[in-house]
C-alpha cells in the first residue's frame, strides 16, 4: 500500500497513516480507561461487601455532619434507602456502608475516580457537570435565593425581589447605582457563583464579590457586614437562618432566582446502578412513608412539592 505523506523541512517523510494512528490512540484513551472489563459499581460492592457514600458536611438540610459526627440530612436519608435496596438486590447477608465527607472541589472527581459510589449532597444537575458524572432523577426542586440582614434597606430588597419583570428598569439607571454599591457573596465552585457572574456581566455591574468557603462562612459575612447579600440554594439558606443564634438579624427573600433540580451523582456509563438508584427513588416518592421523610428534613410538603415528586417518579 502506498503511503501518502508530506516532505518536512528536515527531509524526513511523515506519513498520514502514522498521524492517524496517533490520533486514534489519543481519542480512544478515555475509552480504554473505562474498559468493558472493569467491574461495575454493583459488582465492586458485591465483591467487597461495602458501599461507599460521599456526603457534604456543610449542606444542611440535605447533607451534613451531626453532633455525633455522623452523616445526616435529607439526601443522606435517601441514600440509606438506596443502600437497603442494594443489599436486597445483591442478596447480601450484610452490607458495610462507609460514609466519606467530600469537599466542594473534590466531590465530582471522587465519583469519577471511584473513591465514592454515590454522592449524597445538594448538587444541581447541569450539562457541564453531566460531562463528568451521571445524575439520578431529581430529588428536590432547588433554586438560588438571597440572604440579607433584616436591617437592610427596603429599596435593596425591592430591587432584588421584583426582578426583570418589574414595571420599572431593573439593574439599570437608579437600581444599578444601588447594586453597584453592594458587596455580594457566594460559595466558590457552586452554580450560584456562575449565575452571579453571568448576571453581573449581562447588566454590566462591577459590584464587589467576596467568595465564601461554605454556607456558614457566607452567613457570617452578612452578619458582620462583610457582604450585603449572600446568594445560595434557598433551602439551605432558610435552614441556616433557622439554626443561627442571630436569626432575628437575617432574612431570606421569597424570590427564587433560578430553578435548579438537585440530584445524586454517580459514575458515568454505569446504567445498572443508575437504574437501581432511580427505581428506588421512584418507588420511595410514590410511597406513603416519603411524606414523613421529607417533613423531617424540609418541613411539611405543600401541594407544589407533592406534585413535583409525583411528576418526577418514573413508572415501572
Amino acid at each position: 500500500m502506498q503511503r501518502i505523506g508530506w516532505q518536512g523541512p528536515s527531509g524526513h517523510r511523515v506519513g498520514i497513516a502514522v498521524c492517524a494512528i496517533a490520533f486514534l490512540a489519543a481519542a480512544l484513551q478515555p475509552l480504554a480507561q473505562a474498559a468493558p472489563g472493569s467491574p461495575s459499581t454493583l459488582e465492586r460492592v458485591k465483591q467487597a461487601g461495602k458501599l461507599t457514600l460521599g456526603y457534604r458536611a456543610d449542606a444542611r438540610p440535605f447533607s451534613y455532619r451531626d453532633e455525633a459526627g455522623n452523616a445526616a440530612g435529607y439526601s443522606v436519608a435517601l441514600c440509606q434507602k438506596i443502600a437497603e435496596q442494594v443489599k436486597a438486590e445483591l442478596k447480601l447477608s450484610a452490607l458495610n456502608i462507609e460514609w466519606v465527607p467530600v469537599t466542594m472541589d473534590s466531590r465530582f472527581g471522587d465519583v469519577q475516580q471511584g473513591k465514592i459510589d454515590l454522592l449524597c449532597g445538594a448538587d444541581t444537575v447541569t450539562l457541564a457537570r453531566r460531562q463528568e458524572v451521571s445524575f439520578s432523577i431529581s430529588i428536590f426542586p432547588g433554586g438560588i435565593g438571597a440572604l440579607l440582614r433584616s436591617d437592610s434597606s427596603y429599596r435593596l430588597r425591592d430591587v432584588l425581589t421584583k426582578g426583570p419583570a418589574a414595571s420599572r428598569p431593573f439593574w439599570r439607571a437608579s437600581p444599578a447605582q444601588l447594586l453597584q454599591q453592594q458587596t455580594f457573596s457566594v460559595v466558590a465552585g457552586t452554580t450560584s457563583e456562575k449565575w452571579l457572574a453571568g448576571r453581573m456581566e449581562k447588566f454590566q455591574l462591577s459590584a464587589k464579590v467576596v467568595p465564601a468557603e461554605n454556607y456558614e462562612d457566607g452567613v457570617r459575612k452578612v452578619l458582620d457586614r462583610t457582604a450585603n447579600v449572600f446568594f445560595g440554594d434557598r433551602a439551605i439558606l432558610l435552614e441556616a437562618v433557622q439554626r443561627s443564634p442571630s436569626a432575628r438579624d437575617l432574612i431570606v427573600l421569597d424570590r427564587r432566582f433560578t430553578n435548579e433540580p438537585l440530584a445524586l451523582a454517580l459514575q458515568r456509563g454505569d446504567e445498572d446502578f443508575r437504574l437501581l438508584v432511580d427505581r428506588t427513588l421512584s418507588h420511595l416518592f410514590e410511597s406513603a412513608d416519603f411524606r414523613f421523610l421529607y417533613a423531617k428534613w424540609l418541613g411539611e410538603p405543600d401541594a407544589d412539592a407533592l406534585n413535583f415528586f409525583q411528576m418526577t417518579a418514573l413508572p415501572d
